[in-house]
């Protein structure tokens, strides 16, 4: 399979159904994006939380603070889902049970060199539940970590799961300090920052236009929420975005406008604050 399908997960059209977040005071992190990221918020047990949106899901449990429990996307179909665990399993990346209750047991997990759990499923179908207001629209859209080792991390999802790389940023030395990878049309669904620490960077809600950006700050405006970076616009990806920081510390992008990638190279950018903010400030991670 790997020779003639080097993309199995870009072959699978996956995207990021949904992250598990944890922390020490999880009601507390699950009230707060029931508010500022306008979902509901119900109980699936002890300690777990599940919060909604339309096409927004984020699962919050019981740990350390600013940790990742695991990160889940969605394939097209069950035959895609098939050829990637099956390359998964050609890779000696050994397969395992899921840990999210949102798929079935069709579902299976892998680990990345930095331990961080990823989950490949199937959406459910989801239920005719009539919302009390409509909602702003953000749908989850990806997943940025962070990493001492960025080269390794791009190793093992381009060239053991098959995710596409659509830009690198190289430092001085000729060294990946970031990479961006898709499992789809999209720019990004899965990136990588050089760090001093391994975990979450950031994880991002697409608002789909310019103008929704203007909603999504109005809103949390009027939560006394405060931008902690942006409006500005990414070089890769070339999307517009605004940051903000929830009760833990973890940060949260809202983007627009992210390019769609058919068939073109991948790209190397400069070590330089303008390719993270075409606009101006940049928050440099190493």
């Amino acid at each position: 399979m790997k020779p003639t399908d080097p993309l199995t997960a870009l072959r699978t059209g996956a995207y990021l159904h949904h992250l598990q977040l944890l922390s020490e005071a999880p009601a507390r992190l699950a009230e707060f994006y029931g508010s500022a990221m306008d979902m509901t918020v119900k109980p699936l047990g002890d300690d777990l939380w599940l919060c909604q949106g339309p096409a927004r899901r984020i699962l919050v449990g019981k740990g350390l603070s600013k940790t990742l429990g695991f990160c889940a996307f969605a394939c097209r179909d069950s035959f895609g889902l098939d050829e990637l665990r099956a390359r998964a399993a050609a890779e000696g990346l050994e397969p395992a049970a899921s840990p999210s209750p949102l798929f079935d047991d069709q579902a299976f997990s892998v680990r990345d060199p930095d331990g961080n759990v990823v989950v490949f499923g199937l959406a459910p179908q989801p239920a005719a539940e009539a919302e009390e207001r409509p909602r702003l629209h953000g749908p989850l859209q990806h997943l940025t970590l962070a990493t001492q080792d960025p080269a390794t991390l791009e190793a093992f999802y381009f060239g053991k799961l098959g995710f596409a790389v659509s830009d690198r940023v190289r430092n001085d030395k000729g060294e990946v300090n970031t990479c961006w990878t898709r499992s789809n049309h999209e720019h990004h669904t899965l990136a990588f920052f050089r760090s001093h620490y391994q975990g979450i960077d950031h994880h991002s809600y697409e608002a789909g236009e310019w103008t929704k950006i203007r909603d999504w700050a109005d809103h949390f405006g009027a939560q006394n929420i405060k931008l902690i970076w942006g409006p500005g616009r990414h070089g890769p990806g070339n999307n517009l975005f605004i940051f903000i920081a929830d009760c833990d510390g973890n940060w949260i992008e809202v983007s627009a406008e992210l390019e769609v990638i058919h068939d073109r190279p991948t790209k190397d950018w400069p070590h330089e604050e303008r390719t993270l903010n075409l606009w101006g400030q940049a928050i440099m991670r190493s």
